[in-house]
């Protein structure tokens, strides 16, 4: 089963906390509280290659941590 990741950003317009799904990253939103339309945190600060290898080893953490809830104790 796959799980959204989220990135915690706050919207520039009311300032309540928002949780954007990573792949929105950069890309213009709109605010559930006040819907003011924004462009969300941009990554373009990192590589492309940086960020999918950041995800794998995100995906991996993820697996693991599955895995163990599921081992029987």
């Amino acid at each position: 089963m796959s799980r959204a990741t989220y990135f915690d950003q706050d919207c520039p317009t009311c300032g309540r906390p928002l949780q954007v799904r990573v792949e929105h990253l950069g890309k213009c939103v709109v605010c559930r509280h006040c819907h003011a339309e924004f462009r969300s945190a941009d990554t373009s600060i990192r590589a492309p290659d940086e960020i999918d290898e950041l995800m794998v080893r995100a995906e991996r953490l993820l697996a693991t941590v599955d895995e163990l809830r599921r081992t029987p104790k």
